[in-house]
């Protein structure tokens, strides 16, 4: 696997999925649900997006002062909450395809 030098978020996620074979397309036509989770697997890249995106709005990066008005908590909390499901859902499916490896 060949990693980008200075890659973004959303580049390092869509490596990551590639990797557990989490795209779209390593879903069989026949898998049950396979439309549903074809479509659930598409919008990881949207929430690694919006993650990033909210990070350059609202963060103290890129030269903004730290004085600079940041997300309301409950924008926080949406955030973090979808980064870190994302995060256990994808540390859970390594965790279990590295046990079938073995």
């Amino acid at each position: 696997m060949e990693i980008p030098k200075n890659p973004d978020l959303p580049k390092l996620i869509k490596i990551t999925c590639r990797e557990l074979e989490l795209t779209p397309s390593d879903i069989p036509e026949k898998a049950k649900a396979s439309e549903t989770i074809k479509r659930l697997l598409s919008n990881l890249a949207t929430i690694t997006q919006g993650v990033a995106e909210l990070r350059n709005h609202y963060g103290t990066g890129h030269g903004k002062s730290a004085s600079s008005k940041g997300l309301s908590p409950r924008h926080a909390k949406l955030a973090v909450g979808a980064a870190s499901t994302l995060a256990v859902f994808l540390a859970e499916i390594h965790q279990v395809r590295s046990k079938k490896t073995k």
